[in-house]
């Protein structure tokens, strides 16, 4: 599979000269505003693309034609963002649950290569559905997509749980404040400490023990089906860190300003019970933000913390967020908030709160990340500023990485198991302040697709992720067609 990995490179380097970050309007349709986006794509990488097909034999090719299994899905997945459908939610559902792998990945160059090649196929996947039904098809996916279902619904027990008992009493005051500057929670704290999953492994901040890790999920998933094709096996008994995860109920997908409760509780709790040890915390996607806003409205939290490692973030929300449903669908609370310059975006990003409030490692994939955009350069939904002096780091892997392994193709959830990221996240707890390249080997940690320590096994897991959280959209109980109003504490 050398091949396809020298393809890769090339795609990666095609892109990096057709795309720049594109400039932000409020009132051009996300629909519109990916198909600019993607059309220098298709032009770059268009004869690789054909080429890498023909390195995978054809099989690939045969999947997403016109005469391919997933015809009659895909069909239903643009009549439904068409607006064509009575019940489009639940046809998209029942198609997705459908699909079965018509293909079998064998090594990890062979994955990347066919996750690569959906993405560069014409017409590319212009929604949510459409990416997670060739995924399933394609075999990317450790589980059926027909599987996730169930355990979305009945599956979210165990290292999963929300219903975790934790009696450990902390030695500082945590609820109902840490501190009379905190925003009130509007949540139990039997709620709140039962979503934290603490591991046996755990050692509760004793002396010589790795420093203690919060690992905080992302839109549609939680601590656990997050972190455990990446950092629960890369940190769990580490001399780097020691992990526990929250388990936010529903997914992430409710009021984000809930869900951030979870997190700025968590922090306080963790480090109430861990002998006063400052914590780190590491999080992927919307994971970020309602740690963002934990960090600006509970002030208590960000003495707590020595490092935020965020895993493609979106601080400015992205232009994506309704690719999720037909024009006017109902969606989750959490989707609608994370619209570019969505109310609650905005608030976020008032009075410099997207500045980082702790030392902050931000890393994220400009080629190509199906669920954030725009994620290029300074001007990606990642970009963290330094108003404070807090400390702030950036890192696109392509232009860190750039003509290497590491540097190539990497979706939102791959950023996961992308080896530079691991890395700035060991740089970061290693050093005062935040991660930097210019400590690390690049030449040996960008030659690499996966993180050493993972697998294809891993992989899958991973990229299970974002499966779990289209299906988990769908299957939301209560959708709404406008976002929750900002509350009155904040």
């Amino acid at each position: 599979m050398q091949t396809t990995t020298v393809l890769l490179a090339l795609s990666g380097l095609a892109l990096r000269s057709a795309i720049a970050a594109p400039t932000q309007t409020t009132d051009q349709p996300a629909q519109e505003q990916r198909r600019q986006l993607l059309s220098g794509v298709t032009d770059a990488v268009s004869d690789i693309g054909n080429d890498l097909s023909s390195a995978l034999g054809g099989a690939l090719g045969d999947l997403l034609g016109s005469d391919g299994v997933l015809t009659d899905v895909l069909s239903t997945v643009d009549q439904a963002a068409d607006g064509q459908l009575d019940s489009p939610i639940s046809a998209v559902l029942n198609g997705l649950t459908s699909v079965v792998p018509v293909a079998t990945q064998t090594d990890v160059s062979q994955a990347s290569a066919t996750l690569s090649s959906i993405f560069n196929a014409s017409p590319t996947p212009t929604n949510l559905y459409a990416e997670i039904a060739q995924l399933g098809a394609s075999g990317l996916t450790s589980d059926n997509l027909g599987d996730l279902l169930n355990y979305v619904e009945d599956g979210l027990t165990g290292e999963a749980s929300t219903q975790n008992i934790n009696l450990r009493q902390p030695s500082i005051s945590v609820y109902p404040k840490a501190s009379s500057k905190d925003a009130p929670y509007d949540i139990s704290e039997a709620k709140l400490r039962a979503a934290i999953y603490i591991p046996d492994t755990f050692q509760y901040g004793r002396a010589g023990a790795p420093q203690p890790i919060i690992l905080f999920p992302g839109t549609g998933a939680n601590g656990y089906t997050t972190f455990k094709g990446n950092y629960i096996p890369l940190l769990q008994g580490s001399k780097i860190a020691d992990p526990v995860w929250v388990n936010v109920p529903g997914l992430l997908l409710d009021d984000a300003q809930g869900s951030a409760e979870y997190i700025a509780y968590a922090i306080n709790y963790i480090y109430g019970i861990s002998n006063k040890r400052k914590i780190a915390v590491a999080a992927w996607s919307q994971g970020n933000i309602n740690t963002q806003w934990a960090y600006k409205y509970w002030p208590s939290t960000r003495t707590k913390v020595t490092d935020h490692i965020a895993f493609s973030p979106d601080y400015h929300g992205t232009n994506l967020a309704n690719l999720a449903a037909a024009p006017g669908e109902p969606l989750p609370p959490s989707v609608l908030q994370q619209e570019y310059n969505s109310n609650f975006i905005t608030t976020l990003r008032n009075n410099n709160g997207a500045s980082s409030y702790v030392p902050t490692t931000t890393v994220y994939s400009g080629f190509f990340d199906e669920i954030v955009e725009p994620q290029q350069g300074t001007g990606a939904s990642a970009f963290i500023n330094n108003a404070r002096n807090a400390g702030a780091s950036n890192s696109e892997v392509q232009v860190v990485c750039n003509s290497q392994v590491a540097g190539t193709f990497y979706t939102h959830e791959g950023i996961l198991y992308n080896p530079l990221g691991f890395a700035l996240l060991k740089d970061a707890l290693a050093h005062d302040g935040v991660g930097q390249t210019s400590r690390l080997n690049l030449a040996s940690v960008c030659s690499t697709y996966l993180t050493q320590g993972l697998d294809l096994a891993d992989f899958l897991i991973t990229e299970n992720s974002i499966a779990i959280a289209g299906i988990a959209i769908l299957a939301y109980p209560t959708p709404l067609t406008n976002e929750p109003a900002i509350k009155s504490e904040f």
